[in-house]
Order: structure tokens, then sequence, then C-alpha cells
């Protein structure tokens, strides 16, 4: 048996369920608004992070000005966001756990990939692989490639990225979803946060051996 097939892999969304990343987003619109001379209602963008950045951008610019917005926000982001955003409540502790247990961790997110890794590497947070650039639907892609067994995220997009894979939906309500929205959804369990991970991971691997 390959090691991709015997070894238990979960994979983890980024915003909002590993990292807060509200005080880094709003200060990197804030910073967008100010350098092209737009409005963005900052506040209001962060209250509904997860898919991809564009279509926050549409709000804002015309349409044909966004790849250009996109291309700018993404090279100001390092020296504005990363400082600025903690981990989430449990993070650290939920990826220990899954080591602790033997198993592989992945970080799939619709953050550009690039940046996404800068966030892990300033909080410490090392998961075996990073993929960035999946929304959704699309994060199957990198699911099915790593034979996850159980995909955790804050947005019900998570949750369906997860189904589409054949994954164990875990949704924990710290980003935009409430926990009845992610039910409705179709998450398998849904947690209150990352700190209540470890201890469903103990209980999920002693249900799961012959």
């Amino acid at each position: 048996m390959t090691p991709m097939a015997s070894t238990l892999t979960v994979g983890f969304d980024l915003d909002m369920t590993l990292i807060d990343s509200r005080p880094g987003i709003r200060a990197c619109y804030l910073a967008l608004s100010e350098r092209t001379g737009t409005f963005i209602d900052a506040e209001l963008a962060v209250t509904r992070l997860g898919p991809p950045l564009v279509e926050e951008l549409v709000h804002w610019f015309p349409a044909e000005q966004v790849p250009a917005m996109a291309d700018l926000y993404r090279e100001m982001y390092p020296s504005i966001a990363i400082a600025a955003t903690p981990a989430m409540a449990g993070a650290r502790e939920a990826v220990d756990a899954v080591r602790a247990a033997g198993g592989r961790t992945m970080v799939v997110t619709a953050k550009y990939e690039p940046n996404a890794k800068l966030h892990l590497a300033h909080l410490g947070i090392e998961p075996d692989v990073v993929v960035g650039d999946l929304w959704a639907e699309q994060k199957a892609l990198a699911l099915r490639e790593y034979d996850a067994a159980v995909y955790v995220g804050d947005h019900v997009g998570d949750v369906r990225g997860a189904r589409t894979a054949g994954a164990l939906s875990v949704a924990v309500a710290t980003g935009p979803c409430p926990a009845a929205e992610l039910h409705a959804a179709g998450a398998d369990v849904v947690l209150a946060d990352l700190s209540a991970f470890p201890a469903w991971l103990a209980g999920y691997r002693a249900a799961s051996r012959p």
C-alpha cells in the first residue's frame, strides 16, 4: 500500500479557519483605496471573506480594472497584511494533532499561494502541502490529488469542496457562515472553533479503527 493511501491526510482552509485574516485584509483594502483613490468599504469586505479576491474587487472597480487591481493588491499584501494577521484559536494545536496521529496536513485556500505561504511561515504553522488559488468545488482537485480524508473550513464553499472530493466535511463557525448555515450546506461536523478539533480527531480515529 502506498503512503498516499495509508496515511491520514487532513486539509485545512486558511482565511478564518487557521488565520484571522480580517485585520491584515482590512489594512490592505484601505491601502489600496488610498493608492487608487477609489472608495472601498473595508469593514464590509472583511465580513464576506472566503471567495477569491476578484469576487470582492468587482464591487469596487470596473470589471476591466479588476485584474490590474488584483495584481496591485497582491503586490502590496506582504508588507501590510502578514504581520497584522494572527492565528485563530487552536490552529497550531489542530495541525499538531494531525501530525501527532501520524497524519499529513495540507492547506487548500482561495488565497494567492505565495501569500498563503508567507502567512503560515510567519505564524510558524508548517503543513506538509500548501495549495492556493482554489475555491469551493475547485478545492476538490487538490484534496483528491493528496487523498485527503477530511477537509476543515469555515465557509459553505469549503463544505462543497469537501463533498465534491468525497472527504469528510468538518466546519468551524469562525468565519462568515454561522453554524446553522454550515449544517444546512451539508457539513458532516460543525465545531465552534479549532480548539475542539484535537478531541474530535481522537474520536474520529478511534471510530475508524477496525
